[in-house]
């Protein structure tokens, strides 16, 4: 009887540790699965929210979409012939545009060749003197950065080159220098995750050492560098207070990358705090910040498709 009772006491003892187990686990995705939610809602919540208030400018407001995506003159406060708000943001849209894409071509290079010497070339150098200083330009707010262009790059252009010095020139040195540590942070970790065998591969059939970077682990780390290129372009659209500073804040088409301009981001800050909420004024600046938005997105989408090509 004693064995037996030993026995049922194991068994009970098993069940309960069991259903233990099972109540921590289902806590567990409970906890998970609310945490997934809140993050979705949230995300909807504000895509939804900027959605509705800058689509306001085309179904309350009256505002000509043709017009707000090819028109020059932007003057929320002011109508022309039809009666329709003069919202033109063609000279936002492709400064934003011109000061992304210089900055992302100027930045590229310098990132993954940064990237290839600190992992592939002098790992010692790069652990100890590149890596603290890459995590501490990651960390400068942007308001120095931007301080730093209207203090040094703006004034080096007006007395080298040309014009007054604010412009898409300035803007985009001032991008690079920004996005540049999170490009070059971001292609480390990628290359660093390539497996050491493929190296050894590479080299064992006779490969250089140049030849082993370039067609392997740089083809390998594709996705990631891609990746890491796609974050530097979105921090690049998106910043506002650095570009405002360097960038001269006009609303027309500039003729040349030394006269003054203009980005989404920096007409956003500027008159978002000078505008009532409903407003004409208010909405168009809504639909500049949707058009951001939807920048971003298509930016993520493209390079996710393009990380999902491989190369044989």
């Amino acid at each position: 009887m004693n064995e037996k009772a030993l026995k049922w006491t194991e068994i009970e003892s098993k069940n309960k540790t069991s259903q233990s187990k099972r109540s921590v686990e289902r806590r567990g995705k409970m906890i998970t699965f609310a945490c997934i939610a809140i993050m979705v809602i949230i995300a909807v919540s504000m895509l939804v929210f900027v959605a509705s208030k800058g689509l306001s400018t085309f179904f309350v407001n009256k505002a000509n979409v043709i017009e707000f995506f090819t028109g020059t003159n932007w003057d929320p406060g002011k109508t022309d012939k039809t009666g329709a708000p003069a919202l033109g943001a063609l000279p936002m849209i492709i400064g934003s545009f011109a000061v992304t894409f210089m900055a992302a071509i100027i930045c590229a290079p310098l990132a993954i060749g940064g990237a290839v010497f600190m992992t592939e070339i002098s790992a010692r150098i790069g652990q100890k003197m590149l890596q603290p200083v890459i995590e501490l330009l990651v960390g400068i707010p942007s308001v120095v950065y931007g301080f730093v262009g209207l203090s040094v790059i703006v004034p080096f252009i007006r007395e080298h080159v040309s014009g007054s010095g604010f412009g898409i020139a300035a803007g985009t040195v001032v991008l690079t220098i920004m996005i540049l540590p999170t490009m070059m942070s971001l292609s480390v970790d990628a290359i660093r995750a390539v497996p050491a065998s493929l190296r050894e591969a590479s080299l064992a059939l006779g490969a250089t050492r140049w030849q082993t970077i370039y067609k392997v682990v740089l083809k390998t780390a594709r996705q990631g560098i891609l990746t890491a290129i796609i974050f530097g372009m979105a921090r690049a659209f998106g910043e506002a207070l650095a570009v405002q500073m360097v960038i001269g804040n006009s609303t027309v088409i500039p003729t040349s990358l030394f006269e003054p301009s203009s980005t989404l981001t920096s007409i956003l800050t500027m008159g978002m705090g000078n505008t009532v909420m409903g407003q004409v004024e208010n909405n168009a600046l809504w639909t500049l910040a949707l058009i951001l938005l939807l920048m971003s997105l298509i930016f993520i989408i493209i390079v996710r498709i393009l990380g999902r090509r491989r190369t044989y």
